[in-house]
């Protein structure tokens, strides 16, 4: 089971401070800091908001959903949680996770319902006592994933001990030698605090230390080179970009940076895509097949994948048949691309570009008004009229959309986020 590694910020007056009734100042840009410990590494990092007033709790909002587009690894919201509608915002913000907080008894009173509205994968419970625990267990483990546990100490007298289950350990004064001693305590857990913090450049080293291990090379089937292909799809879309080759030092290379690293046979040499192009290629998953003789990554492209400046390298067609797209996003992706064109290379006589003459407020006018045929619509009893008139819905937010600069990655990175 893969221990997991958390660095914690604690915001204060946009700031990040030391520990929570430490306020000594550690950056002045907490997004910065949140990137560096991303670049580290980590698994997932947990962000505390320390405010104390509404306008300072709205501000931390907002940082916390910078810190979200910042990074590349899931955040742990927590901090200033009263209601459900606080739990929201921090999903809404990008929180993958949000803590409730049982030192506060109106935390421990909304579980069932943020839980039932969430999911509980979404939820984290705080304890630093084993009281908060036992006298809760129950609804603890009917309603959420995680325990966040503030001081580790409390593990002997709570029975999270003897009944294991998804425990983070924050340990702000702990050795790094201690560290196998507390993943010692449940057969998942994961440990955030000091000890994290001021250990983020070792944490390939912590993890050894931690017998935590991948998948071996010497697991595959190699070819007479002794390498092994590598097909790399877009974990959005599931383009297919290219295929490319590991052996043991690329692939051992990708696995400790997080970055596509291949072996270049025409070059001889190891090769990190987007090493000179900045085109690299963020690992968002690894898998091999039933073989393993064949690895599948899915990643985050920058830019493009292909050398000749073509997204994917599978562009030269052998053979084609007509089919329909049936990848939603692909579909509207393309008419998005179709729209933003005409928006900076008009066509006459194009309607998209009269809707942009005219201006948003007519557009908010067409939208208004696709969005009320949507309705009618659905009072009559032929569906295929709300198909069409949900179409010609979505076309009109879609010119919107590009009026105003939003992306569908945004609008899809917002939906997964609820």
């Amino acid at each position: 089971m893969r221990k997991k590694l958390i660095p914690c910020i604690y915001l204060k007056n946009r700031m990040a401070v030391k520990y929570f009734n430490d306020e000594t100042i550690v950056d002045t840009d907490p997004v910065r800091l949140a990137k560096k410990y991303s670049e580290s590494l980590c698994d997932e990092i947990l962000v505390f908001d320390l405010s104390n007033v509404d306008n300072e709790h709205e501000a931390a909002l907002d940082t916390i959903k910078d810190i979200c587009a910042a990074v590349k690894v899931p955040v742990i919201g927590a901090g200033n949680v009263k209601r459900m509608e606080d739990i929201k915002k921090l999903l809404y913000a990008g929180c993958k996770k949000a803590v409730l907080n049982y030192s506060r008894e109106d935390n421990i009173e909304i579980t069932n319902e943020v839980s039932g509205k969430f999911g509980k994968d979404k939820l984290v419970v705080c304890i630093k006592t084993a009281e908060e625990f036992n006298d809760n267990e129950e609804l603890i483990r009917d309603s959420v994933n995680e325990v966040l546990i503030l001081d580790s100490h409390i593990k002997d007298t709570c029975n999270i001990k003897t009944n294991p289950m998804n425990t983070i350990l924050m340990a702000p004064d702990v050795s790094l030698d201690k560290l196998i001693e507390l993943f010692s305590y449940t057969d998942n857990c994961a440990v955030t605090g000091d000890v994290v913090n001021e250990n983020t450049e070792q944490f390939d080293g912590i993890r050894k230390l931690l017998g935590v291990e991948m998948v071996p090379f010497s697991t595959f089937k190699l070819n007479s080179d002794k390498m092994i292909p590598v097909v790399v799809q877009d974990y959005k879309t599931n383009e297919v970009l290219m295929m490319a080759y590991m052996n043991e030092e690329a692939y051992n290379k990708t696995l400790q940076t997080r970055v596509m690293t291949y072996w270049s046979r025409s070059r001889d040499e190891l090769w990190i895509k987007g090493e000179t192009s900045g085109h690299y290629q963020y690992v968002k998953s690894l898998s091999y097949d039933c073989d393993a003789d064949t690895l599948l990554a899915k990643v985050e492209q920058v830019g493009a994948a292909c050398h000749t400046g073509n997204y994917s390298c599978f562009f030269n067609d052998i053979i084609t048949y007509d089919y329909e797209e049936k990848n939603p996003f692909s579909v509207l992706s393309d008419v998005y691309e179709v729209i933003e064109d005409r928006k900076v290379n008009p066509k006459e006589g194009s309607y998209t570009n009269y809707l942009f003459d005219k201006g948003v407020d007519k557009i908010l006018k067409k939208v208004g008004e696709e969005a009320t045929e949507i309705v009618i619509a659905a009072k009559n009893p032929n569906a295929n009229e709300i198909k069409y008139e949900i179409s010609d819905f979505l076309y009109h937010v879609m010119v919107l959309m590009v009026e105003k600069g939003v992306t569908w990655e945004e609008i899809m990175r917002e939906l997964a986020n609820r």
